[in-house]
């Protein structure tokens, strides 16, 4: 099986991270990834936030543990030390697609160098409030763009999940 095949077969979304941090050059290799992923009429319409400053982690972690209704001390994110947020210009009609398909490519890429990821929701909610955007304001992004997804990123801490059986009757052949 190629590389490719098998990176998708065995990648796992990650809930328990190590506090070590990612080194800049697998970070990169991963981001690289997510560029090159697929855009519809090749717009190119996403940006990809890398986040490893402590403080703007944390406070991803809270604006998105308010989102989802949780009491303090829930860290949406597992305890991962990198947090890359994909946004979409919100004025392009595929936006959505467009991030979605970076997500995957920035998850894929991450498990292909031994790097875990998990797919946070949640990123429309958060950069939808007032705090929210002022984080783009802050980190020069002008623009009207949308939280599309938060890929947290960081080393396993224990075991990856293993192989859940696919579910059947999920592909209908037109012949």
């Amino acid at each position: 099986m190629n590389n490719i095949m098998e990176a998708m077969k065995t990648r796992r979304s990650i809930r328990k991270f190590l506090d070590k941090m990612v080194p800049e050059a697998q970070l990169e290799e991963i981001i690289q990834a997510g560029l090159y992923a697929a855009s519809s009429r090749n717009r190119q319409a996403t940006k990809i936030v890398s986040v490893t400053n402590s403080v703007i982690c944390q406070q991803l972690r809270e604006l998105n543990r308010k989102a989802w209704g949780k009491p303090e001390g829930i860290d949406p994110f597992y305890g991962a030390p990198v947090i890359l947020v994909v946004l979409a210009d919100r004025t392009f009609p595929n936006g959505v697609y467009d991030g979605s398909l970076v997500m995957g490519n920035l998850m894929l890429a991450a498990h292909a160098l031994g790097v875990g990821s998990c797919w946070i929701h949640r990123a429309r909610e958060v950069f939808d409030t007032a705090e929210g955007k002022q984080l783009l304001v802050q980190w020069g992004i002008e623009g009207d763009y949308e939280g599309i997804g938060h890929c947290a990123l960081g080393y396993v801490d224990g075991g990856v999940p293993g192989d859940i059986p696919r579910k059947p009757n999920r592909v209908v052949y037109i012949k």
